[in-house]
């Protein structure tokens, strides 16, 4: 997956992943990409920081929680209502990310840590990890992105 920063006509920016930069292309010439703010379909790549190269190419990891039994957020997350714009694409991102990458659950900081280290193939993966633990990652130099991880939009 590939992570753009992206900005409407109103000049809102916000992020995006998308499967490669042609789905982006594809996705925004048919107007499929709202910005969260205003609503928006006249979206276009805002421009980003580069990121640096390493050695060997190591794909994305990303991180999120793991499918809640219930509704309600957990105990250390403040209930915030989002707007249906943005529950709709976070849903679509989780999709996404659960299409694309491994669930590894409680083993994602050693997961992520053998795929840096070249112990272990490396893949796209998502679980869970306590903060200690990403910013023990982070320190590591291994990037890692937390994402709000919203009911599934079948359940």
């Amino acid at each position: 997956m590939i992570h753009y920063q992206l900005r409407c006509g109103q000049a809102h920016g916000f992020d995006g992943w998308f499967k490669d930069s042609a789905s982006f292309e594809k996705q925004a010439k048919r107007g499929l990409i709202e910005c969260p703010e205003c609503g928006g379909t006249d979206i276009e790549r805002a421009l980003m920081a580069p990121a640096l190269g390493r050695r060997e190419a190591v794909p994305a990891v990303v991180e999120a929680p793991p499918p809640a039994p219930s509704a309600a957020p957990p105990e250390n997350v403040p209930a915030v209502r989002l707007p249906a714009r943005m529950v709709a694409a976070l849903q679509r991102m989780r999709a996404e990310v659960e299409k694309h990458c491994d669930y590894v659950g409680p083993d994602f900081a050693d997961q992520a840590r053998a795929m840096h280290r070249g112990e272990a193939e490396p893949k796209a993966i998502y679980g869970e990890t306590s903060d200690e633990q990403a910013e023990s990652l982070a320190e590591e130099g291994i990037s890692v992105s937390r994402i709000p991880w919203v009911p599934r939009a079948d359940g």
